[in-house]
């Protein structure tokens, strides 16, 4: 499978020969030549697409095959941002929710939860995650553009929890309370942090949703 990921409002296109497959969740399509070949199922079963739709993403999958050579089809991003090609060589990595665009077959999707309940809990984006793991292309969708911190054994980042992308599954992850109501109430930072310590890669987002969205909703006339 061929691929490019082009444009300023990026957008994924994949050239696949006849034979070749790619997965995405249901209705991350965005266009395709006639001559693939849709089959919609749970991958994994009843109880994996579950998990799957309690991590943000549909409980369904589908696949499209090529039925003959020189294939296109094309997965747009649904906001300003990065689409990121990760080449998956048998390691995990963990994303948050509502990142996975696209894979090849041979990549791993389920749900990831945090080690302990409260940290997502507590957190205000919830404590659940996904996780990838195998072998194959690996297309992840991201809000605004994205940093990466290559943190060494014991090295750690105090992160809002809105702006955590991606981090390998070496990377322990917990929720920790701001300290002193003045800093709560005056700091405009919330209640609660996420500490990434390492070792191992993290990659941060700039410009989370529900940032966005806290942005644009004062401007969103009411019918009141």
């Amino acid at each position: 499978m061929k691929f490019e990921i082009q444009g300023e409002y990026p957008v994924l296109r994949c050239m696949l020969d006849r034979g070749e497959s790619i997965v995405a969740s249901s209705g991350n399509m965005s266009w395709m030549t006639d001559r693939l070949e849709l089959e919609t199922s749970t991958r994994g079963g009843f109880l994996k697409g579950l998990g799957r739709s309690f991590s943000g993403e549909s409980m369904f999958q589908n696949t499209y095959t090529a039925m003959s050579d020189n294939q296109e089809i094309a997965f747009a991003s649904s906001l300003p941002g990065e689409i990121l090609h990760v080449r998956m060589e048998g390691q995990s990595i963990i994303v948050q929710k509502n990142a996975y665009l696209a894979s090849t077959d041979q990549v791993s999707f389920e749900v990831c939860f945090t080690k302990r309940f409260t940290a997502g809990l507590l957190g205000g984006e919830g404590f659940i995650l996904q996780k990838f793991s195998g072998t194959g292309d690996l297309f992840l969708e991201a809000d605004g553009s994205l940093i990466e911190y290559d943190l060494k054994s014991g090295e750690s980042i105090l992160v809002d929890q809105g702006h955590v992308f991606m981090f390998d599954e070496s990377v322990s992850y917990s929720i920790e309370t701001v300290k002193g109501l003045k800093k709560v109430v005056f700091g405009g930072e919330g209640l609660f942090l996420v500490r990434l310590t390492g070792p191992g890669m993290v990659r941060l987002q700039t410009m989370p949703i529900s940032t966005l969205a806290s942005k644009i909703i004062p401007y969103v006339p009411s019918k009141g």
